[in-house]
């Protein structure tokens, strides 16, 4: 059974550090609903009602279109070893960019990277805990090294290059906010 909660608690955040990874939930006024598996090194809970995460450079960009048109934010995380859970946080989001006041404080919270899109500043207005009793068992073996193989092969300009290219607009082509 659902369980709704104002705030993170110590429980929720220690779920949420146990998990490989997570998935971000966004929709425009219209068009798709946009649904991303996230992992790496790019999350930090700084509270009870606050998360944030790097956005890396990716094959699309519909978070940030998204937010540019409705400020709302689902994450989630669900366990696949041997505790069931899904834990959700609803709530609003900034989007910075590089250069932006503020991105060098929570840059500094993460490994660097070379193509890191964004900073996700979420402010969390409900968390609810589901059971996830249906969620198969899976075993993590490890982070993929395609994203660091495919940054050491570009160089900056050519990243900022592809962020125009490929994730400028969202796939209903819409304005991603992106600086190039």
């Amino acid at each position: 059974m659902a369980k709704q909660f104002p705030q993170l608690d110590d429980a929720h955040q220690k779920f949420i550090e146990e998990q490989h990874m997570f998935f971000v939930g966004t929709a425009g006024t219209e068009g798709r609903v946009n649904i991303s598996p996230k992992g790496m090194d790019s999350l930090r809970v700084l509270g009870p009602n606050r998360v944030v995460w790097m956005n890396l450079t990716g094959s699309g960009n519909e978070t940030a279109g998204h937010l540019l048109q409705v400020n709302r934010m689902t994450l989630m995380w669900c366990s696949f070893t041997t505790r069931p859970m899904i834990l959700r946080t609803y709530g609003t989001a900034r989007c910075l960019h590089v250069g932006n006041e503020g991105w060098d404080d929570l840059a500094g919270l993460f490994p660097s990277h070379r193509s890191a899109r964004q900073i996700y500043d979420q402010s969390i207005e409900m968390v609810q805990t589901s059971c996830g009793y249906a969620v198969p068992f899976m075993e993590f073996q490890s982070d993929r090294d395609t994203m660091q193989k495919w940054v050491d092969g570009k160089s900056d300009e050519e990243i900022r290059s592809y962020w125009m290219e490929r994730n400028g607009q969202t796939i209903d082509g819409k304005p991603t906010g992106v600086p190039f």
